[in-house]
């Protein structure tokens, strides 16, 4: 029975983070309510978000037909922030992090409303210093923790111009794929992996994140930004909320 919930927990996580970039708002609870520990359910996660990531990017190649030397070179910065993310909730505390996620995430989930006049280009022009600075640092919380780091993700994207929701969030699912993939082997060599739990919300991760893309691309982009920014700002308020009382 906890291997078909798991399944279906993945399975909806894996729908809402290709969607709306919040795939740890239901997988991470998932976790913690069949008995594991925080930082293990954390660990766990992410070890099993790999496959929503493959789902993802393997439903979003329409959007990144044309477009994928430009991804793959911002992938590979977001690699790098995952990798020192990785490390980091391994090897140091948590609660300095943990009182400023609430921030960014309400931030990043509010500008995912406002559209930039130039925003439908197709990153011809490499990303400056400063986008790439921030895909490191949205790296790191990627492979520290990862709530919501789809939402501030997206926020960067639209802010840099990446074209539609769809396409921004194929860059998305990629970018986050390699920040989490590469925490994911640091896990696998030194964490506290639940197989017997990763293996199901795999399972779900990978159909749940290769419909999601086809739900975006069949889906009315600006209300689409409007249930994103208000679970992003929920989430927010809610683990404001838990780091600060």
């Amino acid at each position: 029975m906890t291997f078909l919930l798991l399944v279906v927990a993945g399975l909806a996580a894996g729908l809402t983070g290709t969607i709306a970039g919040l795939a740890s708002l239901v997988s991470y609870p998932a976790l913690l309510a069949v008995g594991l520990p925080p930082v293990t359910a954390n660990v766990t996660n992410t070890v099993a978000l790999i496959m929503n990531s493959v789902g993802a990017v393997w439903g979003s190649r329409p959007e990144l037909e044309g477009h994928w030397r430009r991804a793959w070179e911002m992938a590979a910065v977001s690699m790098l922030g995952g990798a020192l993310g990785g490390a980091l909730l391994l090897w140091t505390p948590s609660d300095a992090f943990e009182k400023i996620v609430p921030v960014l995430i309400g931030g990043a989930s509010v500008a995912i409303l406002f559209r930039r006049p130039g925003e439908v280009r197709s990153l011809e022009q490499r990303p400056g210093l400063p986008t790439m600075a921030a895909i490191f640092a949205i790296g790191i919380y990627g492979g520290y923790f990862g709530a919501a780091a789809g939402v501030l993700m997206l926020a960067v994207l639209f802010a840099i111009g990446t074209g539609t929701l769809a396409r921004a969030g194929a860059y998305r699912s990629l970018l986050l794929g390699t920040a989490n993939g590469i925490a994911a082997v640091g896990f696998i060599a030194f964490g506290p992996v639940v197989w017997s739990a990763a293996l199901p919300l795999a399972i779900g991760f990978l159909i749940g994140g290769r419909i999601g893309p086809v739900v975006v691309r069949h889906s009315p982009a600006d209300a689409l930004r409007v249930v994103i920014a208000v679970a992003g700002v929920g989430l927010a308020i809610y683990l404001g909320l838990e780091a600060y009382r």
